[in-house]
């Protein structure tokens, strides 16, 4: 990929332009400092994935104990 092929995106942590390409090692990002940032939210539970099955109590009250 040479550089008129070099696709621009905007860096999900800071709304910057980052380049996405092989050579830039913290992609998406443009950098290590938005890569820590985002991983320091994550690991401070800011950021979830949403649960596909929530868990119902009800299920638990029901269940004999083996």
């Amino acid at each position: 990929m040479n550089d008129a092929e070099v696709r621009i995106v905007v860096c999900p942590q800071c709304g910057g332009p980052s380049r996405y390409e092989r050579a830039n090692v913290y992609r998406p990002f443009c950098g290590e400092r938005c890569r820590n940032i985002d991983l320091g939210a994550w690991a401070n539970e800011e950021h979830r994935l949403p649960d596909q099955t929530p868990q119902d109590d009800a299920d638990f009250e029901n269940t004999p104990l083996q």
